[in-house]
């Protein structure tokens, strides 16, 4: 069976691609999983997305925050923080520990879960709202059933 992978030529800047691909080779880039541990950080990206088509539960809400790590061996790597907010058996929950995270990001925005369409242009606000403003110390673990874990320890300014 042939896929059809066209769509995704409309959906890139191919030049650009193509420049990203060369950049890589030359600097011999090379990814290294980030371990557990606390890194300093910026959020690069922060959405409500779609899970994939190979989730559990495809086509679902999931929040989706990119750290960026701006210090140390790992510095530029992104950390990713994916969590799904609909189709599990514990939605409410899932929600409230989002809401609780957000709010540990202190930007000044409150945070509550109205709807969906609602939330997703809450991420875009807080992004908004701490994007150049904001840098953290993120505490990157994992729990006994082996999820990652995400918290948030200090707030600093950007000079």
């Amino acid at each position: 069976m042939a896929f059809d992978f066209s769509k995704f030529d409309k959906m890139v800047d191919k030049e650009g691609l193509q420049e990203d691909i060369h950049k890589a080779s030359e600097n011999n880039i090379e990814y290294k999983e980030v371990p557990t541990g606390t890194y300093e950080v910026k959020i690069e990206k922060m959405e409500l997305v779609e899970t994939g088509e190979n989730a559990k539960n495809p086509g679902m809400p999931m929040v989706s925050i990119w750290f960026k790590i701006l210090e140390g061996e790992y510095k530029g790597s992104l950390i990713f923080y994916n969590k799904v907010i609909m189709g599990t058996s514990n939605d409410g929950f899932m929600i409230h520990s989002n809401n609780e995270f957000l709010r540990s990001l202190d930007s000044g925005i409150d945070v509550e879960f109205e709807s969906y369409s609602q939330y997703a242009k809450l991420l875009l606000d807080i992004h908004e709202a701490i994007d150049g403003q904001l840098e953290y110390a993120l505490e990157y673990g994992e729990n006994k059933q082996g999820f990652k874990t995400y918290e948030i320890t200090e707030v600093y300014e950007v000079e």
